[in-house]
């Protein structure tokens, strides 16, 4: 049997399965602020989902970069308290099997890639517009090698002000600047002024990264209130040194994207 799990920054879901191919059940469950909390909570929930049966391999993300042995979290802005502490050893521990950690948008933009929206692809930029910013490259179906990780959120947009991505699109800043969740602003104006700030983010990742294919997923992106053709339409015009877009597209995993994602890096590990 195999667990996959997805950690991010205000909800974690954990998943098994028993052919490696696909998810028999899966748990949703509020993401402990506290480190310590995170790993009761995590290994709890791991036991009821087994059943008292040996677990081969554990493999999932989480948010933020990770050190270079992918052991641990160094700097996640939304789960502070997991920076620098041994993840991966105390999992290991707790459960007696091998665990793969790698960052949470990484895991799903490969789900999104080998089985969602940039299926048959071969270079996709993933990006999500959630609580947080992030996003990564998948190349030939596996995430891209790097130093840390991708964190193309945490590009700064506004020079005056050095926003990045992260400050002016992601839900978390949406909510602090309009006192109200994402889901309840209705306004065409603000939403515009979005969209045009994600067009931004959006150009730099093409004319960093030349994808086939930038798929968007995240709360934000999928919401009734952005508008997809309006990024496409803004893109266009911000982009003119390539002779064409690629394809921009909306996530079609759903929340299962991480899961589908970690079940699929187990697959492709040597093991």
């Amino acid at each position: 049997m195999n667990i996959v799990f997805d950690i991010g920054g205000t909800k974690s879901r954990i998943g098994v399965s028993e052919n490696g191919e696909t998810i028999d059940e899966s748990v949703t469950y509020k993401t402990p602020q506290k480190y310590e909390e995170g790993i009761t909570t995590f290994t709890e929930t791991v036991k009821n989902l087994a059943k008292e049966q040996s677990i081969d391999i554990i493999a999932g993300g989480i948010p933020g970069p990770l050190n270079k042995e992918k052991s641990m979290v160094i700097n996640a802005p939304n789960l502070q308290d997991y920076n620098n502490k041994p993840f991966k050893e105390e999992i290991e521990s707790n459960l007696n099997s091998k665990l793969f950690l790698e960052n949470d948008t990484a895991m799903i933009g490969l789900g999104e890639a080998l089985k969602g929206a940039g299926k048959e692809k071969d270079i996709v930029a993933y990006m999500t517009f959630s609580t947080g910013v992030g996003g990564c490259r998948i190349v030939n179906g596996k995430i891209a090698e790097s130093a840390f990780g991708f964190e193309p959120g945490h590009q700064i947009i506004n020079s005056i002000t050095n926003e990045t991505l992260e400050d002016l699109a992601s839900g978390t800043h949406i909510e602090k600047k309009y006192g109200k969740p994402a889901k309840e602003i209705t306004d065409e104006k603000i939403w515009e002024d979005i969209t045009r700030c994600i067009a931004i983010g959006l150009n730099n990742v093409l004319v960093f990264w030349s994808p086939d294919i930038i798929v968007i997923g995240g709360a934000i992106a999928t919401g009734k209130n952005l508008k997809i053709e309006h990024i496409r339409k803004h893109l266009k015009e911000i982009t003119t040194i390539f002779p064409k877009l690629p394809s921009i597209e909306l996530s079609s995993l759903s929340e299962n994207a991480g899961l589908i994602g970690s079940l699929e890096y187990i697959k492709r590990q040597n093991l």
